[in-house]
């Protein structure tokens, strides 16, 4: 019997049209994100925006910026960390700044976009219900693709019209640079097909981030005009060879076109091929009887494998970062205003101890965000109704949270212990020196954590909040000493406020005040959620 045939009840989802309600859920999705969207959107705009003035401000004359464009082109410590510079304009400059930071914030945008309307959808619940109406098996996955290539088409939109003063077709090469950047990670919206759960998904896509920068830093390491083989493997590398403002390639984005369709056609297959809430890859079993008996235990079975891969990601990318000190010292040394960017950034002191500093200060952010996901993993466990059943039995709130906040806490020190050691082994320098300098970050990871958890505690439902402050810490860190913000702008990021190690004489009294506020705002955090109802 065809299914035209069955009874309105017994009919599949969407009458047998796979496709049906993909408008509906796309509208729907649309005003979910219509306002984290516009903040993805604008911040990446706002950065690159603020690139010219910032630079010219720097190097004012064509002399000074073609004198830097070929010393900075000639270090492979910088084009490691910013790529090549293809071009002595300033258009050029400001995409070999900030071309790889936009780049990676829109992969990540993408990424969590993607993952919040198909994954997540699923683990709440929300999915089920959906598609117990007439809504076809592909419009979930479908609508959440086409709410990444509206992000990802504003992204290009916003991009061009910043760098517009700089020459159309430059700017125009550059947004589209970023968009396919975008939509090639929201593509990769496969990981959220093949794991359980939209923790591992984005755990997945950040993998793959991760592997994309790695891979493009050790092939423009390796060659100075972005043509590696290993630059060529990673989408990133793609972006930066469309060459904005240095003779454009528009023929790259065909690449990111069929990269794109491939992974977008692959996810839409294993949609198709699994049932809902179900993955292709296969829970692992549960611990033996007795090694979960306490809520401490089981915090640490569920952040364990999270740890570890922060921490394994950690190792490569210090080691790289150490190998790189000692060439970067040895071009600033002859460039007065770059080293007055990289004097901002790691401290007075000499300027390998600088770069190792403003290295340290990166690390730290990192681990900031790691510790933020581990506080967040408790609004997790509640909107996914796991909390409740534990919290039935002999356990307290407080008991359950301490175990998941003892990991957010502790494991930036493992995180930030295992960057000191990579420095080490890459540099060649004393340990000693590099790990006080990576342990200086804790209390500005301890205080951003403790934001995070006291906002979920007081308002559940804003939790996410927690990553938009992490990551205004990020660009303050990362762009405010180029642009030369104002200290009242810089002071809102606790990172200001650590000593710059190795090599400063360190200011050990704010850092007691950092420990004193988090262990302040941790206290409120702890004292609201023991009062309040859980959600429903």
């Amino acid at each position: 019997m065809s299914a035209a045939a069955l009874p309105a009840t017994a009919r599949p989802a969407g009458g047998g049209r796979p496709f049906a309600g993909t408008g509906a859920l796309y509208r729907l999705a649309l005003r979910r994100d219509r306002v984290l969207i516009p903040l993805w959107v604008l911040g990446i705009g706002g950065l690159l925006a603020a690139g010219p003035p910032g630079l010219a401000a720097l190097y004012s004359t064509a002399a000074e910026r073609a004198q830097a464009a070929a010393g900075m082109s000639g270090n492979s410590s910088l084009r490691a960390l910013y790529g090549p510079v293809l071009d002595d304009s300033l258009g050029a400059l400001v995409v070999w700044r900030y071309g790889v930071v936009a780049a990676v914030l829109t992969a990540v945008m993408s990424l969590l976009l993607v993952v919040r309307h198909t994954r997540d959808e699923e683990e709440s619940g929300r999915q089920e219900m959906v598609s117990s109406a007439m809504v076809g098996r592909r419009a979930p996955l479908t609508a959440a693709l086409l709410t990444a290539v509206t992000a990802n088409l504003a992204v290009a939109l916003v991009a061009t019209a910043a760098l517009g003063g700089e020459g159309l077709r430059g700017a125009l090469a550059h947004g589209l640079a970023l968009g396919a950047t975008g939509l090639l990670f929201a593509a990769a919206a496969t990981a959220a097909q093949l794991t359980e759960s939209a923790r591992l998904a984005r755990g997945l896509g950040a993998a793959l981030l991760g592997a994309a920068f790695v891979l493009r830093a050790a092939g423009d390491a390796a060659r100075d005009d972005g043509s590696s083989p290993l630059t060529w493997l990673s989408p990133l590398g793609w972006a930066q060879n469309i060459r904005p403002f240095a003779g454009e390639r528009w023929w790259v984005l065909a690449l990111f076109a069929a990269a794109a369709l491939a992974l977008a056609a692959l996810a839409h297959t294993l949609a198709a091929r699994r049932d809902l809430g179900a993955s292709f890859l296969a829970a692992r079993p549960g611990a033996p009887e007795g090694r979960l008996g306490t809520p401490g235990a089981l915090a640490w079975r569920l952040q364990r494998g999270t740890l570890l891969g922060w921490t394994l990601a950690f190792a490569p990318a210090a080691v790289l970062f150490g190998s790189l000190a000692d060439g970067a010292g040895a071009l600033l040394e002859d460039d007065d205003s770059t080293r007055e960017i990289l004097i901002r950034l790691g401290g007075e002191q000499a300027i390998t101890d600088a770069f190792l500093a403003a290295m340290t200060g990166v690390l730290g952010i990192l681990a900031a965000l790691y510790a933020v996901a581990a506080v967040l993993r408790l609004h997790t466990e509640e909107t996914a109704h796991r909390a409740e059943p534990l919290l039935a039995h002999p356990v307290g709130r407080l008991r359950w949270a301490a175990g998941h906040l003892l990991i957010a806490f502790a494991g930036p020190a493992v995180l930030l212990t295992t960057a000191a050691l990579g420095l080490a082994l890459g540099h060649g320098r004393d340990l000693p020196a590099l790990l006080l300098g990576c342990l200086a970050q804790l209390p500005a990871v301890w205080t951003l954590a403790a934001v995070a958890f006291t906002l979920y505690a007081f308002l559940p439902r804003a939790a996410p909040a927690g990553w938009a402050i992490a990551t205004l810490c990020l660009l303050i860190g990362w762009v405010g000493p180029v642009l030369d913000l104002p200290a009242v702008v810089m002071d809102l990021s606790p990172f200001t406020h650590v000593p710059k190690l190795p090599g400063a004489d360190p200011d050990w009294a704010p850092v007691a005040v950092l420990v004193a506020v988090a262990a302040a705002v941790l206290a409120a955090g702890l004292a609201r959620l023991r009062r309040r109802d859980l959600l429903t």
